[in-house]
């Protein structure tokens, strides 16, 4: 077999084998074939697309080329949730107690974040003492135990997504719908999950900017799931403007507290209510999505979701008493609102700005060496759809410097007010099965 037939046969247009795409997959990962060849297959899969066995096949391809996780000594279907990013993005913070009261084992590996602010990981490390620096006996017994686990991505999981996706970052093939979806596929499934929710974004602080593309990919994530076994369903939620009002690695955490009470912002709630409920029918502790969410809901309320956020921080080195005491996480030195210029509606918060605003502040990573500050970030008081008269605040920034003024100025630039009253964005715009 050579690699200079199989470019050549995609470049065609023809359908690629199991065997040529493993071939291709532990070549480039053992170092066998250069990466001219491999950027030439990519960009005619660029242009060719894949259909549903071959991104398959792409996917177990770079699954086998690693490390897979084996969780078969935790009790109970194992659901996964995947967000394909956003800013203002709380959900796993808040959906793995929530999913875990209900005895649901949430399984979860997490990175660290590189953009608007911390990873999953990162964020929990606002809470004093909380690690993820637990081997995998402990963290199978955590998960038996909690029904929730968060550990840090091993080493060796699906190298050749690392390797490929760095090579698609410099040749103009990042942005194609089979590459990206094997290899948020390769990772889930290498991951060991028994069923896979995805929360696909859309709209200008998703990778995926239209409705269309964000369908497109998340259909070929779910037939790529089912398609190997594992039971995949998506939704595909707004990202027009940051979810919840919180942006920053401790105010996230605040405010998965207050949801997780029942007090958190709308569309946040409503969000993890809906993956939720889908995350409980794929591990059957529910016949319907409603029974689902009433139960959700019922924990909301009664108290025990938080009950499992605070055992799970605890069971991991967190100071527990951060449930009812947020002060103890890191605190920014100043708190400055930005008012609004003049009255009218909010009609439009460029998510993807607002987010590098937070950035600028320290609240993410410009690069892999740059260090978070977890106190910092922006609250928003106001939304898209809100009234706001002038001189009223718009939203709050915390910083540990006193000069934002380059801060408000990308801030000012990227919300707008409209004297006509603008409704909200619709917040979940489908979901997708395989059915």
């Amino acid at each position: 077999m050579r690699m200079y037939d199989i470019i050549e046969k995609k470049r065609d247009g023809e359908v690629l084998t199991k065997a040529e795409i493993d071939f291709f997959i532990e070549g480039y990962t053992n170092g066998d074939i250069p990466d001219y060849q491999a950027s030439a297959l990519a960009m005619a899969i660029f242009f060719q697309d894949m259909n549903d066995e071959e991104r398959a096949n792409m996917t177990m391809a770079m699954v086998n080329s690693g490390d897979t996780i084996d969780l078969s000594p935790i009790e109970g279907v194992k659901v996964d949730k995947h967000s394909t990013g956003g800013v203002g993005d709380t959900t796993t913070l808040i959906l793995g107690s929530l999913v875990a009261s209900l005895g649901v084992p949430v399984a979860k590996m997490s990175g660290r974040g590189l953009g608007h602010t911390g990873g999953t990981i990162d964020k929990l490390e606002a809470v004093p003492g909380f690690h993820v620096e637990i081997d995998k006996d402990q963290f199978i017994k955590l998960v038996n135990t909690n029904k929730l686990s968060v550990i840090g991505q091993t080493g060796n999981l699906t190298p050749a997504d690392k390797k490929l996706y760095g090579l698609r970052d410099v040749t103009a093939t990042v942005n194609s719908i089979p590459l990206i979806a094997s290899s948020i596929m390769s990772k889930k499934i290498a991951a060991g999950a028994d069923a896979i929710v995805l929360d696909v974004k859309t709209g200008a602080g998703a990778f995926m900017k239209s409705l269309e593309d964000s369908k497109a990919l998340a259909e070929a994530m779910v037939r790529i799931g089912n398609h190997v076994g594992r039971n995949t369903m998506a939704v595909i939620s707004d990202m027009s403007q940051p979810l919840g009002r919180a942006i920053g690695n401790a105010l996230e955490v605040e405010e998965a507290i207050e949801t997780l009470k029942g007090n958190g912002p709308e569309d946040l709630t409503e969000l993890c209510l809906t993956l939720g409920s889908q995350m409980v029918v794929l591990a059957s502790k529910a016949a319907t999505l409603d029974e689902a969410r009433q139960q959700l809901e019922a924990n909301m309320k009664n108290g025990k979701a938080l009950e499992n956020f605070a055992a799970f921080l605890q069971s991991q080195g967190g100071d527990a008493r951060v449930v009812e005491d947020v002060t103890i996480m890191p605190q920014a030195a100043y708190k400055i609102d930005l008012p609004a210029k003049t009255s009218g509606y909010v009609s439009g918060i460029v998510a993807d700005e607002i987010g590098t605003a937070a950035m600028l502040l320290g609240a993410g990573r410009a690069t892999k060496e740059s260090e978070i500050d977890l106190a910092v970030g922006l609250y928003l008081n106001k939304k898209i759809g809100d009234y706001v008269e002038a001189g009223e605040s718009l939203l709050t920034i915390y910083a540990n410097q006193e000069d934002v003024e380059a801060v408000k100025e990308k801030l000012y630039r990227n919300i707008t007010i409209s004297n006509h009253k603008v409704d909200a964005p619709t917040l979940i715009h489908d979901m997708v099965t395989d059915k």
